[in-house]
């Protein structure tokens, strides 16, 4: 077995209590404006700018840094139209035969339905992937662990990325995905996770008034 390696750590620095807590500020402040888009603009979005987000999705951790994800990004038209198509009919079939009454009960206040124009009104979608397995030097199958979790996690950081880029985002979960597998010709050890949709507002952008919880109902302090 190969010894680990050890590099000495960077990026943290010091900071004053004062200063951690102006970016643990800053930082909510941020991400509390973020909202789930439906409604997006033409607008193309600028080269280089979900490059970095992608890279920034990419330093999450994960199991054994075995780096299970895979970010496949869809800017072709024809390519988006297929998807929207598969994702329609999958859809349509949730909500009309195998969602159950009170899943649709929740559901209800959001306003979804099986129509999904945005998956083509937005100029990309990234389709995001776990990979179950890689291969060794020797071609011999490799397995990943936690890869749910760590593509999790992954896709996490991308939302808060494009969000502080300042685009919007969807995220799409028709079941089953496996029509993303097929149009996207992935390999067997890949399996789709999510489907993001992402784009800028479209002007008259509207969402739903909802509220978040309360610290209180989503966080415990054993002190």
């Amino acid at each position: 077995m190969t010894e680990p390696g050890f590099v000495p750590l960077q990026g943290y620095g010091a900071p004053t209590d004062e200063e951690s807590a102006a970016r643990a500020r800053a930082c909510y402040e941020r991400l509390r404006t973020r909202r789930t888009v439906r409604m997006f603009s033409e607008r193309p979005i600028a080269p280089g700018v979900l490059e970095s987000c992608l890279r920034a999705a990419g330093t999450a951790p994960s199991g054994a840094n075995l780096q299970p994800w895979r970010f496949v990004v869809v800017r072709r038209p024809e390519t988006k139209r297929r998807i929207r198509e598969a994702a329609k009919a999958e859809e349509r079939e949730f909500y009309g035969r195998r969602a159950p009454p009170e899943w649709l009960a929740v559901l209800a206040p959001l306003g979804t339905d099986a129509h999904k124009p945005f998956l083509e009104t937005a100029p990309a979608l990234v389709a995001i992937f776990g990979v179950r397995w890689g291969e060794d030097e020797a071609g011999e199958r490799k397995k990943h662990y936690y890869v749910d979790v760590s593509v999790g996690i992954a896709t996490g950081m991308l939302l808060a990325a494009l969000h502080e880029a300042g685009l919007a985002t969807l995220t799409h979960t028709p079941s089953p995905m496996r029509f993303l597998s097929e149009i996207l010709g992935r390999p067997a050890n890949e399996r789709p996770f999510l489907l993001l949709v992402v784009g800028y507002p479209a002007q008259d952008a509207v969402v739903p008034d909802i509220a978040r919880k309360s610290l209180d109902e989503i966080a415990t302090f054993l002190d």
